[in-house]
């Protein structure tokens, strides 16, 4: 592989690794916090890119607002799935049933059970084809860089990815609703003793998950050119595999390890075909599982 095809395929997998790693910090933070996985993430994603794909078919409005817009959705969605989903399971807040394996696996069902509704709901709605995006808002643009051929979509994706990741960092680190997630995260009965109100915290993780899930859901459908009900999955199977190998409950593991399966990825497809680049992240997977088996980032916490 000559140099500029590697700096080509180094672009294209840093873009796919950052989508990645905003779908995978929503996953992180919801296990951080409850200890738990969520399997309608991916679903939020699929949401974030048919609000935006409905925006732009009845308003037609400014791109900017269409990703503030999908923002808004993003979150709204988060705290609907944090209500249906993982709420009725939260009625006890002893130790015990925080504990509980039976809790843990009810929590799981009930969002995959979730999934596979809005899953449906989506292909009922707009069928299980393509949706094609209006050419004036595809994020294909071609910018010639010497050698390396990129598009204004793959600089969006950077810079808006990057501005949403450093904000994160912000308000986990800088704000009182941050603060109580850090503390949710590290111990949820000793938040709730010290006077935090768990329940607050946790649907303002579901929130914040969902809006950089969202917004990534309606990136990546601008610079594909099309849109549908499956189209979370993928990038839902690929954070999660992020988020275990980072160790769990690491955000910058998730941000990295998603970088790495981006590229991977990209520089895998030079090589194999298209339909057998799945095949890097689940032997990532299985690597880390076998070698580090909490993560690369994580460290040894009680299983729950």
């Amino acid at each position: 592989m000559d140099t500029s095809v590697a700096l080509q395929q180094l672009v294209n997998g840093l873009s796919i690794g950052l989508v990645y790693a905003l779908v995978a910090i929503g996953l992180t933070l919801i296990f951080g916090v409850l200890n738990v996985v969520n399997f309608a993430h991916g679903e939020v994603y699929a949401l974030g890119a048919f609000t935006g794909l409905i925006l732009l078919t009845a308003l037609a409005p400014p791109l900017w607002l269409v990703l503030l817009l999908t923002l808004l959705s993003g979150g709204i969605s988060g705290w609907l799935l944090e209500r249906i989903a993982f709420k009725p399971f939260r009625r006890f807040q002893d130790e015990a049933t925080l504990r509980s394996k039976a809790m843990r696996e009810a929590t799981l069902l009930s969002s995959l059970a979730v999934s596979t509704v809005v899953r449906e709901a989506l292909e009922l709605k707009f069928s299980g084809e393509m949706q094609t995006i209006a050419q004036g808002y595809l994020l294909q643009q071609p910018i010639q860089l010497g050698g390396l051929v990129m598009t204004d979509g793959n600089l969006i994706i950077f810079g808006l990815s990057l501005a949403m990741l450093l904000v994160l960092q912000f308000v986990l680190y800088r704000t009182h609703i941050g603060l109580s997630i850090r503390a949710v995260s590290n111990n949820v009965l000793g938040a709730s003793f010290v006077g935090i109100d768990t329940d607050r915290t946790v649907i303002a993780t579901f929130v914040v998950g969902s809006m950089l899930g969202a917004v990534a859901g309606i990136m990546v459908g601008l610079y594909q050119g099309a849109i549908f009900p499956q189209m979370g999955f993928e990038p839902g199977v690929k954070a999660f595999v992020a988020m275990v190998m980072g160790g769990l409950s690491s955000i910058p593991g998730a941000v990295v390890c998603s970088l790495i399966l981006g590229v991977s990825e990209s520089v895998a497809t030079q090589y194999f075909a298209d339909g057998w680049k799945a095949l890097v992240s689940y032997g990532f997977l299985l690597l880390t599982l076998w070698l580090f088996p909490s993560g690369l980032f994580g460290f040894k916490r009680e299983k729950m």
